[in-house]
């Protein structure tokens, strides 16, 4: 499962066992239950118990992060479609996640997230890729060879704003360190980026090259830790907190499945503007809200990265398709899409391995849906964006940074609430 490091002042060295085994002291749960899916025995569950049984229903991977945060699912917050295992871009297979968290003093609130494509294993392997802006102030690299050739290779790296170059760097080094024979032709990585400076001593050094590559090396499948983690630990979301979040959808196809995952870092919207299950809720959460005396930007200034991944065949223009949709999603949150945000989205492709690198001097084929077929791609991008976007605020408490900035969690109790009110809740 993606492993978040964690570095805090105050974090003592970890003793022999949680050395073995880092995954389990980040996520709080015993090394027994860190083998791959595929290893873990099946478990079917009887109709009814048996006599003098009862039956204990335990949280998902849909109802709470590794950590145990709770997500959208666990306060039964309804979503259209279904969900892949971990309801995570991890369900797409081969995609792998990983954090370097840094919460230290009380000034530094920031943190780089790493996403592989193909896995560590598969970074040479370039992936078929669209890109779209929804809102231009922002920073996306390697996009402009995205569109010329629709393609990227390698890992993905999310930051915060002031840091974007060292995440650049930190790709090349790592890539360099583990898939030199990429490194000896040329390298356009992926870094984007998110405004912290609320939060975060956003002007300081304490993003590196190595943070970089720890958060590249930590990354591996299952399920994901949302909310104050990785390159979303400063970052804000309606003025609650905000951060990192993912969700999945399982679309058919000629008699299989194929995956359609999201991974948003929000820092995006203000507070009016919030939707939860179709129900505006902006006027009855206004109290409690410290950002709107905050006059660097307006409200709803911002920002929020979107990475699409589905194994579904694509071709790169379909791939840009499918990242156009995700406007539709943060819509469904209450985003407008504020002058002073920016909005980009990535999508990109995991089927026609080998398709897009170098290579003999011979023709290829590749496989690819119709684009009559589409329309349910394009609805589950739709739903998970929603989804992720629910679940970075769900999965979150109240934050305090540099300067005494706090920025509160969603009152989930009082969201609750309000749902239960309106009929909203499954």
């Amino acid at each position: 499962m993606p492993y978040q490091q964690t570095v805090k002042a105050t974090d003592a060295p970890p003793d022999k066992a949680e050395a073995a085994c880092p995954s389990s002291r980040a996520f709080g749960i015993p090394a027994s239950a860190l083998r791959p899916a595929a290893t873990r025995p099946s478990r079917t569950r009887p109709d009814r118990p048996p006599p003098g049984i009862t039956l204990i229903t335990m949280p998902t991977a849909h109802d709470q992060t590794p950590a145990g945060q709770p997500r959208a699912r666990g306060l039964k917050i309804p979503f259209a479609g279904r969900p892949g295992p971990w309801n995570a871009i991890t369900d797409v297979p081969g995609v792998e996640v990983g954090y370097v968290t840094l919460i230290q003093g009380d000034r530094v609130r920031t943190g780089v997230t790493g996403i592989h494509p193909r896995g560590r294993s598969g970074a040479a392997d370039p992936v078929a890729a669209g890109f779209h802006s929804q809102n231009g102030n922002g920073e996306m690299t390697g996009v402009s060879w995205i569109t010329e050739s629709g393609t990227f290779t390698g890992p993905i790296a999310i930051t915060n704003t002031h840091a974007v170059g060292v995440a650049h760097a930190g790709i090349i080094d790592w890539t360099l360190r583990h898939h030199p024979e990429v490194g000896d032709s040329w390298l356009l990585p992926v870094a984007a980026e998110t405004w912290d400076g609320y939060l975060n001593d956003i002007n300081g050094p304490h993003v590196t090259q190595p943070t970089v590559i720890a958060a590249l090396d930590a990354a591996r499948s299952g399920p994901v830790e949302e909310g104050s983690v990785g390159g979303g630990t400063g970052m804000n979301c309606y003025q609650f907190k905000g951060g990192s979040g993912t969700a999945s959808r399982l679309v058919p196809f000629a008699a299989q499945d194929y995956a359609v995952g999201v991974f948003v870092q929000a820092n995006f919207g203000a507070r009016h503007e919030l939707v939860l299950a179709g129900l505006p809720l902006g006027a009855d959460l206004a109290e409690d809200n410290p950002m709107a005396d905050f006059r660097f930007a307006p409200p709803g200034a911002g920002s929020v990265i979107a990475v699409v991944a589905t194994d579904a065949p694509l071709f790169p223009h379909q791939c840009q398709a499918l990242a156009r949709r995700v406007t539709a999603g943060l819509a469904r949150t209450g985003a407008s899409g504020s002058h002073f945000s920016g909005d980009l989205f990535l999508a990109f492709s995991t089927a026609n391995p080998a398709a897009f690198g170098p290579g003999p001097e011979q023709l290829r084929q590749l496989s690819f849906l119709p684009w009559e077929s589409l329309d349910p791609y394009f609805a589950a991008v739709v739903q998970a964006t929603e989804e992720a976007v629910v679940n970075a605020l769900v999965a979150n408490e109240d934050m305090t940074g540099r300067d005494g900035h706090r920025t509160p969690a969603l009152p989930r109790d009082k969201v609750t609430e309000l749902l239960t009110r309106a009929g909203r809740l499954s």
